[in-house]
């Protein structure tokens, strides 16, 4: 299955990209059945399992869905305009997409947090209904938000393996391995991104990619910038405190003194991360890198790259998305992105590859050793738990994301030390997080039921 760069790169919104974005993008894809049925609905149910259940008001499913039914969606989510449409529906109990006609939706009623097991698709499920005048369901989905924004009903998830399996390639370099990608790179004398660019050549021009990547490279720097500028309480209840704007200005005041210790560029990578999970927190506009809650890595890998490493060009910055979005599409793949199904190692452990591999390819590294700077971010995450405090994007995550951006830097570091040849392949690391992520306890993938978020007070 080919991944676009822009499939890896999505402009959302917050906290995350499975509970958050998911459920609105599963949301709109129902009315859009609903829109095309020749029955009348008269109302609308939703059923959260799962992760979707445990850690959903936490994340903000419980908004997303009764969004998602109203028709908004992440990449043109308008905050006022969805405020105005809760408040409405709070206050009416009905929800007027666009194209239908008003239909109810009482959220004490019709939106149900299923706490049994998970359904057996995906450990994010969701059941989407419609409803006619008497109160009886007349259409009826499941959905599966499977990470970074992307969602599958029931039918597309048990058929996907044999249509991966069967379909012939649409692309020049169909690399489902690393070791594909490399023996690739070795016989074309292309780089991984110029191997990248080909392959979504087949589906855009040029000029349509450029403008896509710059679009991601413009919203992942912006949310930088709001973050280094905002301050105050995120929301939820724990109280967290956001850092990012102290400590940034802290750090340029103490610029130029010639008394700062070489390790305080780990402050600049971290804040920057961290101004971007601050946002994310606060249900701000981000770029899933490949995830929300791993959202902060890859833009502060940039933006450390720009502005702290001699040589850096912004003109390079498609060749660095080009390659963190191959890494992350073989991870997508073979394992997985989603904290629900395997853990953090899932979401800041692939960001983290992906980010090491994208600086090394912007510093010069051969394909081997982009292939290296992977495997060594990717191998020191494994085993990582999903364990937010009180089901928020908050606490680990928003720290995690600098510490996955300091990891990156010193992976690419590493590899282009040598030349390529390492003993532990990055197609290894992948099919271990794999394995690694099915033998996990449930209560360590994105539950809130282990961890942190049981020994932490949470309120």
């Amino acid at each position: 299955m080919f991944l676009s760069v822009f499939d890896m790169f999505k402009v959302g919104v917050g906290p995350s990209s499975s509970h958050t974005m998911g459920p609105m993008i599963a949301g709109g894809r129902f009315l859009d059945r609903l829109r095309a049925s020749p029955f009348q609905a008269y109302g609308l149910r939703a059923s959260l399992h799962g992760s979707l259940a445990f850690t959903g008001k936490g994340h903000a499913t419980d908004r997303a869905t009764i969004l998602g039914l109203a028709g908004f969606l992440p990449e043109t989510y308008d905050a006022t305009a969805a405020e105005a449409a809760l408040a409405a529906n709070a206050a009416t109990g009905l929800l007027s997409p666009p194209g239908l006609a008003p239909l109810r939706f009482d959220p004490a009623t019709d939106l149900i947090f299923d706490f049994g097991p998970a359904l057996a698709g995906h450990a994010n499920g969701m059941i989407l209904m419609a409803l006619d005048a008497q109160g009886d369901v007349i259409a009826q989905e499941t959905y599966y938000s499977i990470g970074g924004g992307f969602v599958l009903t029931a039918a597309e998830a048990a058929a996907v393996d044999d249509r991966v399996l069967a379909a012939p390639s649409p692309v020049p370099f169909p690399f489902r391995t690393a070791a594909e990608m490399l023996t690739m790179a070795h016989a074309s004398g292309l780089t991984i991104a110029q191997m990248k660019r080909a392959n979504e050549r087949r589906f855009r021009p040029d000029a349509d990619i450029d403008a896509g990547l710059a679009r991601i490279w413009s919203v992942m720097n912006a949310c930088i910038d709001r973050g280094l500028a905002a301050e105050g309480i995120l929301p939820g209840g724990l109280k967290v405190r956001r850092r990012a704007r102290a400590i940034h200005e802290s750090l340029i005041a103490e610029r130029g003194r010639n008394l700062t210790a070489p390790h305080v560029i780990n402050d600049w990578m971290s804040t920057y991360a961290m101004a971007v999970n601050e946002e994310n927190a606060a249900g701000g506009q981000v770029v899933t890198a490949p995830t929300n809650g791993a959202a902060g890595v890859v833009p502060a890998v940039i933006r450390y790259w720009l502005d702290h490493v001699p040589g850096a060009s912004a003109a390079r910055i498609g060749e660095f998305l080009l390659t963190a979005a191959a890494v992350g599409g073989l991870i997508k793949h073979n394992a997985s992105i989603s904290g629900a199904e395997c853990g953090c190692q899932a979401e800041v452990g692939s960001a983290a590859a992906m980010a090491a591999a994208g600086l090394a390819a912007v510093l010069g590294a051969t394909p081997e050793q982009v292939e290296n700077a992977a495997e060594i971010a990717l191998e020191h995450h494994l085993g990582m738990t999903c364990d937010p405090v009180k089901g928020l994007v908050q606490v680990p995550c928003i720290e995690r994301n600098g510490l996955g951006a300091i990891k990156a830097v010193s992976a690419a570091s590493l590899a282009l030390r040598g030349d390529g040849a390492h003993l532990v392949p990055l197609d290894a690391a992948i099919e271990t997080m794999r394995q690694t992520g099915r033998d996990m306890h449930e209560k360590y993938k994105e539950t809130s039921l282990g961890g942190l978020a049981v020994n932490v007070p949470n309120c």
